[in-house]
């Protein structure tokens, strides 16, 4: 197990986990409860997940975009478990968006081989972070998304982003950069996630400079 250890006045890592929640909550559970550690250690890593917002759902778009704003409020780290459809989920996205906004680190860990509750696996979808990236315009710097084959002007954001807020580096034309040129992705049953998932986050947050 990588541990972290916290200084004097260093908070705990908090770690925001995206995912699609119907077919997935339960791989993404045993994935989030797999750290056999003491209490005080779960602490210190400080792990956090939104699946609640599925049973939290709010009356409009406006107000479910701002209670998953929240909810990454004090996260430093955001942990994509992506299965077969994750890539495509609205809402996965706006999470994957505001994680970029807020300068938190990013990465893909692949849950599909995660058996469910009926003892299932998945089939390996795309690698969210791979769907959505930067491009710049004379205009700015702006957020796309890979929709109906081709990358469009992300919808649910469309602010330029100021380029000195992104940690890697900003995109110099009218090209897309996936974010994944810039994160890691792993596999959490090939890649011993188990043992490893603590380290990976660790790095993510090391490229981000958090």
């Amino acid at each position: 197990m990588h541990r972290r250890l916290l200084g004097e006045n260093q908070l705990p890592r908090r770690t925001f986990f995206s995912f699609h929640y119907k077919p997935d909550v339960w791989r993404a559970w045993n994935v989030r409860n797999c750290w056999v550690v003491k209490p005080d250690e779960q602490v210190d890593r400080g792990f956090f997940d939104s699946s609640v917002f599925e049973a939290s759902k709010k009356e409009s778009d406006d107000s479910l975009k701002a209670f998953l704003r929240e909810g990454l409020n004090n996260t430093s780290v955001t942990c994509v478990l992506a299965s077969t459809d994750t890539w495509t989920r609205r809402w996965v996205r706006y999470e994957i968006a505001r994680s970029v906004l807020k300068g938190n680190g990013l990465l893909t860990v692949f849950i599909h081989g995660v058996k469910n509750k009926d003892q299932e696996v998945a089939a390996k979808g795309e690698d969210p972070l791979a769907r959505m990236g930067v491009y710049k315009t004379d205009k700015g710097v702006f957020l796309a998304e890979w929709k109906n084959s081709k990358w469009v002007r992300y919808e649910d954001y469309t602010l330029a982003i100021p380029e000195g807020g992104l940690w890697f580096p900003a995109p110099t034309d009218t090209n897309v950069v996936p974010f994944s040129r810039h994160c890691m992705s792993y596999d959490f049953t090939a890649q011993d996630g188990r043992k490893n998932i603590g380290g990976w986050i660790e790095t993510a947050a090391g490229l981000a400079g958090r």
